[in-house]
């Protein structure tokens, strides 16, 4: 079995800024697991990562004399799964985009390096990758789908004994064991519903499924989940939430509006934080790149929020359609906040911006990360001190 190395393409990482700024692209969360976890899966392997430096130490890399290098943007499916697995040594998987894919090899290699030396096969079939932002959430339904059909394939649903909750299409509806539904309405008519192992449904909750909550999340009463939904492990989400993806540890738990959109790890909304996600005129929605420093048009009529991890909102906090929140941000008061909200930012439209001073931002995400049980240690420091330091002109200092 070869050493099972996700690769972080440059271009593709900074495209996917800013959840690559605290994570390799294979963290990502896209459907009902990371990309890291797909493959994992799929391989039937543990997986390491070819990252940038200050995430390294996080994230290591373990290499052997069989390596396996797949570009962690990529979604498996079966059959390229099945093309990736089976790649003779020396040899490189390149799209007709001459995008690389997967690269085997007997020696270390570098993305860098590129397909020098090797020999090259084009795959000729369609296949998913994560490239953009909006992808995320874009790609979301058919990817919760995929992963649903996986999980069926090897498991049986815990199944709901719940009486006073109906649900459309029960056969569409898996549930993991320890998992808590009362009093909902579960439909599945479009696409199936995964209900991770000890999550909480609470009372009036209503779902649209495709539909995924994982290990330990919980949806507050009366909860109103649209299609295309990913709540990601030991999250609370409440209100009305559509075609969005929360990645884990993070919190929407009250009345407000959310709709297409990503949070990372560790954010909170406020109560009644909403976001557009629609323009009144209904022209394309433009998006901040961290490749051009400058708004880029996404081509979609519906693009909402994209906040990285450990930022928070204040309540009733309002953001625009298309808005981008980086790092360790806490953004408050009234108005549309701006378009762009750069990494260590503190204060809103109205009150001003300055800069988050990084002992206040370390003490914080400490706060926010212990009140789960979970350990902030010197390497998450380390790796915020890099993306703060990182950041510093976007803030202008």
């Amino acid at each position: 079995m070869p050493d099972i190395i996700l690769f972080d393409d440059p271009t593709l990482r900074v495209q996917l800024l800013p959840f690559t700024y605290t994570r390799p692209v294979a963290g990502i969360r896209c459907g009902i697991h990371t990309l890291a976890e797909k493959w994992a899966d799929r391989c039937h392997s543990p997986v390491s990562f070819q990252t940038e430096t200050y995430l390294s130490e996080k994230y290591p890399q373990h290499t052997s004399d069989d390596n396996l290098y797949i570009n962690g943007a990529l979604c498996p499916d079966e059959h390229l799964t099945g093309i990736v697995k089976g790649l003779p040594y020396g040899t490189a998987l390149v799209s007709k985009q001459d995008e690389i894919l997967a690269v085997r090899t007997h020696a270390a290699w570098n993305v860098l390096k590129g397909t020098s030396g090797l020999s090259v096969v084009t795959y000729e079939e369609p296949f998913t990758m994560i490239r953009r932002l909006w992808d995320i959430f874009g790609q979301n339904g058919a990817q919760i789908k995929a992963d649903y059909e996986r999980i069926v394939s090897l498991r049986k649903s815990a199944g709901i004994n719940d009486p006073f909750t109906h649900c459309y299409e029960p056969e569409r509806i898996f549930v993991e064991e320890g998992a808590v539904i009362k009093a909902s309405v579960l439909n599945a008519e479009n696409g199936p519903i995964y209900i991770g192992k000890n999550a909480l449904i609470q009372e009036g909750s209503m779902i649209q499924g495709p539909f995924a909550i994982g290990e330990n999340g919980v949806l507050a009463q009366s909860t109103k989940i649209r299609p295309n939904t990913t709540v990601g492990p030991f999250s609370k989400v409440g209100g009305e939430v559509s075609n969005c993806v929360v990645f884990g540890y993070s919190n929407k738990g009250h009345d407000g509006y959310l709709g297409n959109s990503v949070l990372g790890e560790w954010c909170n909304l406020g109560a009644n934080t909403n976001n557009s996600n629609l323009k009144n005129d209904h022209t394309n929605v433009k998006l901040h790149s961290y490749v051009t420093n400058a708004l880029a048009d996404t081509g979609l009529l519906f693009c909402g929020l994209m906040m990285g991890d450990y930022s928070k909102a204040g309540i009733s906090t309002m953001f625009n359609t298309g808005t981008v929140v980086g790092v360790s941000v806490n953004v408050f008061g009234g108005g549309f906040q701006a378009k762009h909200v750069p990494s260590f930012t503190w204060g809103g439209a109205a009150e001003g911006y300055r800069e988050y001073r990084f002992p206040k931002a370390v003490s914080v995400a400490k706060d926010t990360v212990s009140r789960r049980g979970a350990t902030f240690g010197e390497t998450e420091e380390d790796i915020m001190r890099a993306v703060f330091e990182n950041t510093q002109t976007q803030r202008g200092q």
